[in-house]
């Protein structure tokens, strides 16, 4: 990070290329990347590998055993035989352009073995699945910033997305449980599970290698047993923990005593629920380990009829659910016997109240789910679908040809008709849904985004954010919502929106890394490491004959390796890290979590947890005992001491310190000028307000093609500015604009935050902006054709021969867009440009396919002019928005002695409640920079209350012959007498955000309405109503004018006549009724009163008739008191 912000980043012209990308940059998508390379390089062979074969049996009697191995993801590239083609490699830039999706093809070999003989594999391809931007399997991965430039990218992209038919998509990232460690919890919905259920458990979030996981829970039972649920198809079964550790491991009842009592042999109330345990089990006519499997199998076995053959043994389907379902990140029986072990001391020393609930809403009990490791479980669950959709097909090829022989030619018929995986995936991607998905996953439903590019703070804030889950958006308790201490340097507090996504939706800090797959050689030493350095393996000679009451546990990504004596933990923990930092015999990664024993009540259980594996979140702090750079994770850092500056630190005791004061911020909180100076809720407002900026969303606006793009086409660079802010290279995106700002009250047009702007700036260019938009258009059928229309004379005028508008043609309403030929109905027909603005064409490109049965396509892309008009949305860096009231004539406005008159005119009042210091500090600071020609640094907690901005600032300003306090001598505009106040006046960095009154005016009279309540839709684009709201109804009331409220809410809304009974009261009875006295035949009558009804008619709202027969349904019954007809 450079130490000041400077301006030689600036450059006329076209800049050079750099030869290396921005490092920073690179990390926004590092984490995105890293975990699909993982799917590439080993996950998915290890998902593959996982797969359960399928296994059934034919009419005819041949026993059938199907699977999958050695699957690939290819590059994306043009179909072999494909013709016409210079190059076979598929870009992502060209997939933008034509709205396709960048994908590559999976390759694999079907395994097939009849009545156990194995036959000659099958190659199998199961079609194209979209590929991540800048992953192993994408052609832009190794590229310079020069290649990527030549195929039309920027020279910093950074990948991470996808492209789904043209549109950027992103898995985002959530907040999960941190894996394979059992967290101590209590949850009062607990209880009602089953009898004797207490509200106390522990949750163990296993996952496998391949990224598969599964939940267990230990639950803890008030008569002294504990019971593990586990999860199969999608059903939950409690089963006692014993009986579960005796089909694991042919152990004695003696063992399972001595193994829990191991460090508690004193505790009477563990020896008391232990053996209730073990009498539990043995109540069930369980003994040995081959009754536990055989009890165990035979209560699974009709629910695994589909998942396993019916042969199977017991044994078979115990191993299979066992292995399935209990610990499944552990592959050897003793270790997970181990870890349950430990699971039930943990839970039965939480039942006594000697250690504390952990909770899973603290980022230290956190990970990430990442995009990649999602797509690779999807990509498992399809795969073993297809077998299972395969199997399903040969049975029902079997039940129609009896006797069936299955051959390879008939297995390979039997595949074709099982669907690819492109549909299923491209689908996820393209929504964020899983339906009826059986993965272990927190949301099935908004699990991607699209990465809208609005500008480059909100494009680099995709990247970066982790969301809670949405079932915590409708959850009435904040506890999900709160930022906890433990979040300190990991998640930013500054950046989450306001209103229902708050504290849902963070951003990690600057500096906070994802961990990826560490080296598995590095993994393998840690235990012979641990051992040499004091730690007592499990089981050994010296670890049975040592007395565990005063070791703790010691585990490493949720396995039991053995204890360590509280004399040698500390010194053990120091080597570690020591190691740790250095790299070479253990990851850097490493996660060291020391939680101390201590003799008081009521504090986290102890022991040394070790953890290694991806998507945890860690950050670089400085270790002071070895003066260098450690990673530390969201667990260590809890028991760590890490002060920010040096004058904290205690010999002795600090541990740690910061590498950067604002390491805890986001990358949009950095780029904040100065925040430690403004109000907490203005820097929150800043960073989602720089998300709706208008700038330079990017460099490729001749060919790119997104539904809608912001253009700013005046982007000044910030004279005021942290030095994130050249970190991140924003100067190449430009997103606000330098004015000269005088805080003067001015004309009452200034009022409640709006703003008045000069109309000459306005004219030269000031806030310039313009909205570029892109429409495809797809003929109806693949034989249809573009062509201009040769009887319409009028069409040369705005199309060319191949039916498309000429570039640079102006848009009006009903210009000709395009003509096609419609092979179907023999004639041309003409597409119109719809919209009511005014626009100019600025491409048109005619889109390829890789196939002739698809239709043709082209793309035109059109720029709309959008000038700032009366009514758009303005704002500073501070949090400071308002609207532009009015554009004020220059020469009407105030002007200071050096003739200089300013751009905007703000209004004083704005600062007192919003206690804004950066902006006042900004307006001196911005004046100060101009004059001397240099840019000034916003980098925030460089000053201190004894050396403040302030005078910083004002003793630049007295050295270039200003007034020390920022403020001038202004002259009224009008009659030119010199004002009687000293006006505050300098240089703010303004952003103009992308709300315009252009796309929000909406006016109505008459239009569609509700055909349920009579009420005028809502919508602008459906032509609905104009919103009335409470504060326009305030505004009514305070005016004195509440009569018209009457137009507003009822005439103008669902008023409606409607027959009422004057003596029951009820709108519901009125009907008409037959009679011979009536002339017509017919009268009024009440269903309730009969004869005796007196029906009136009343206007009233069509929705009080709605309501009264929605209370009718539940039999509450509503009338209405008429009063005498004058």
């Amino acid at each position: 990070m450079p130490e000041v912000p400077s301006l030689k980043n600036l450059y006329s012209g076209f800049g050079k290329i750099p030869e290396k990308q921005n490092k920073f940059l690179q990390t926004l998508g590092q984490p995105h990347i890293d975990s699909f390379n993982f799917m590439l390089k080993s996950g998915l062979d290890l998902a593959v590998n996982d797969l359960v074969p399928v296994e059934f049996q034919l009419e005819g009697g041949d026993v059938i055993k199907l699977s999958i191995e050695g699957c690939k993801i290819l590059m994306p590239a043009v179909p072999s035989g494909t013709i016409g083609v210079k190059s076979t490699q598929i870009y992502p830039t060209e997939c933008r352009q034509s709205a396709t999706t960048y994908k590559g093809r999976v390759v694999g070999h079907l395994k097939w073995w009849i009545n156990g003989q194995e036959q000659s594999p099958i190659k199998k391809d199961f079609g194209e699945i979209p590929i991540m931007l800048k992953s192993d399997a994408c052609h832009l991965s190794k590229m310079s910033p020069k290649e990527l430039i030549s195929h039309k990218e920027h020279e910093n992209e950074w990948g991470g997305y996808f492209i789904v038919k043209g549109h950027e998509r992103l898995i985002r990232m959530l907040l999960q449980q941190r894996r394979n460690y059992p967290i101590a919890v209590t949850r009062s919905t607990w209880r009602a599970k089953d009898a004797c259920f207490s509200d106390m458990g522990i949750l163990l979030k296993s996952v496998r290698e391949d990224e598969s996981s599964n939940n267990n829970a230990l639950h803890y039972v008030t008569d002294g047993t504990a019971k593990l649920r586990i999860a199969l198809r999608r059903n939950l079964y409690y089963i006692p923990v014993v009986l579960i550790i005796k089909c694991l491991a042919d152990v004695t009842d003696e063992f399972i005593y001595d193994q829990i009592m191991a460090g508690h042999e004193d505790d009477l109330y563990f020896k008391g629920c232990v053996l209730n345990m073990l009498r539990q089990v043995h109540d069930s006519n369980v003994h040995t380990h081959a009754d536990a499997v055989k009890y165990f199998g035979s209560n699974f076995r009709v629910r695994l009829l589909y998942d396993l053959p019916a042969w199977s043994t017991d044994q078979a389907i115990t191993e299979h659910v066992l292995r399935k379902t209990v610990c499944i990140h552990l592959d050897d029986n003793m270790d997970k016997v181990n870890l349950l072990v430990m699971m039930i001391q943990k839970l039965l020393t939480f039942a006594q109240g000697k250690c504390r609930a952990e909770g899973v809403d603290g980022v230290m009990m956190q990970e990430i789910l990442l995009g990649g490791h999602v797509y690779l479980q999807l990509l498992k669950e399809r795969l073993q679908g297809s077998l299972s959709n395969l199997r399903l097909n040969i049975e029902k090829r079997d039940l129609s040809k009896a006797g069936l022989k299955l051959t390879a030619a008939e297995l390979q018929n039997q595949f074709r008709k099982v669907s690819t995986l492109e549909s299923s995936i491209s689908t996820f991607l393209a929504t964020g849904n899983i339906p009826l998905s059986g993965l272990n996953l927190p949301q099935d439903k908004g699990l991607t985004i699209v990465v809208e590019n609005i500008n480059r703070m909100r494009y680099m804030s995709h990247f970066r954010a982790v969301h809670r889950g949405s079932f915590f958006q409708e959850m009435r308790t904040t506890e999900a919502r709160q930022l906890l201490p433990d979040a300190w340097g990991f998640i930013c507090p500054v950046h989450t929106p306001d209103g229902t996504p708050c504290g849902l939706l963070n951003h990690l800090s600057r500096d906070t890394e994802v961990t990826r797959n560490p080296d598995p050689a590095l993994v393998k030493n840690i235990p012979t490491i641990l051992s040499s350095l004091g730690m007592l393996p499990l089981h050994s000679p010296v670890a049975q004959a040592t007395a565990l009451t005063e070791c703790s546990v010691v585990m490493l990504d949720g396995r039991v390796l053995g204890h360590v004596h509280q004399n040698a933990i500390g010194r053990l923990v120091d080597k570690l890290r020591v190691l740790k930092i250095k790299g070479e015999k253990v990851p850097n990664t490493l996660e060291i979590a020391h939680v101390p024993m201590k003799s008081c009540k009521g504090t986290q259980y102890p022991g040394l947890f070790l953890f290694t594996g991806p998507a945890r979140m860690m950050r670089p702090v400085i270790n002071l005992a070895c003066k260098q750079v450690e990673l530390i994770g969201t667990f260590e850092q809890v028991y760590l001491d890490v002060c920010i500056t040096p004058a904290e630190a205690y010999k002795g005791r600090t541990t740690h310190m910061e590498i950067s004061k604002t390491a805890f911020l986001s990358n949009l909180a950095c780029l904040i000028p100065m925040p430690d100076l403004n109000q907490s809720p203005r820097n929150m407002y800043q960073c989602q307000m720089g998300k709706q900026t208008m700038g330079t969303p990017c460099h490729t606006f001749d060919i790119q093609a997104e539904t809608k793009l912001y253009r700013l086409q005046t982007p000044t660079s910030p004279l005021f500015r942290p030095s994130h802010y050249d970190e991140v290279s924003l100067d190449d995106y430009g997103m606000g604009t330098n004015a000269i700002v005088a805080v003067i009250s001015y004309t009452g047009y200034d009022m409640e935050d709006a703003m008045i702007v000069n109309k000459a700036s306005l004219e030269r260019g000031l806030a310039a902006g313009s909205m570029i938009k892109t429409d495809f258009y797809e003929l109806p059928t693949s034989d249809s054709y573009f062509a201009r229309d040769p009887d319409n004379k009028e069409l040369p005028k705005y199309l060319d021969a191949d039916g498309l508008v000429y570039p640079g043609t102006r848009l009006t309403a009903f210009t000709p867009i395009c003509c096609y030929y419609d092979n179907e109905k023999k004639d041309f027909h003409i597409v119109y440009y719809k919209s009511k603005e005014e626009g100019w064409v600025q491409s048109v490109r005619q889109c390829g396919s890789m196939s002739s049965s698809q239709p043709a396509k082209a793309n035109i892309n059109y720029t709309v002019q959008r000038n700032p008009s009366v009514g758009d949305k303005f704002a500073s860096r501070a949090g400071q928005k308002g609207i532009l009231s009015a554009k004020w004539p220059s020469e009407d406005l105030p002007f200071t002695e050096s003739g200089l008159v300013p751009d905007i005119v703000f209004n004083p009042h704005g600062f007192p409640s919003r206690m804004t210091i950066a902006m006042m500090v900004e307006i001196m600071a911005g004046k100060a920079a101009a004059v001397h020609g240099f840019v000034q640094d916003a980098t925030p907690f460089r000053f201190t209350e004894d050396d403040t901005a302030i005078d910083y600032c004002g003793r630049l300003l007295e050295a270039a012959g200003y007034n020390y306090y920022g403020t001038e001598k202004m002259y009224s505009g009008i009659d030119g007498r010199e004002m009687n106040a000293s006006i505050f006046f300098g240089v703010v960095h303004y952003q103009r955000l992308r709300h315009m009154v252009s796309d929000k005016w909406q006016v109505r009279s008459t239009g569609p309405v509700d055909a349920v309540t009579h009420q005028p839709v809502k919508g602008r684009r459906r032509g609905g109503g104009v919103r009335f709201g409470e504060m326009e109804r305030d505004g009514l009331l305070s005016h004195g004018a509440s009569f018209l409220l009457q137009d507003r809410l009822f005439h103008c809304s669902d008023k409606a006549k409607h027959k009422v009974c004057r003596i029951c009261g009820t709108l519901l009875g009125p009907y008409f009724g037959l009679s011979d006295a009536a002339a017509s035949g017919r009268v009024l009558r009440c269903r309730l009163c009969e004869d005796k009804g007196d029906v009136a008619t009343v206007e009233i709202p069509h929705i009080y008739k709605y309501l009264v027969a929605q209370m009718v349904s539940m039999n509450i019954n509503l009338k209405m008191e008429l009063s005498e007809e004058k």
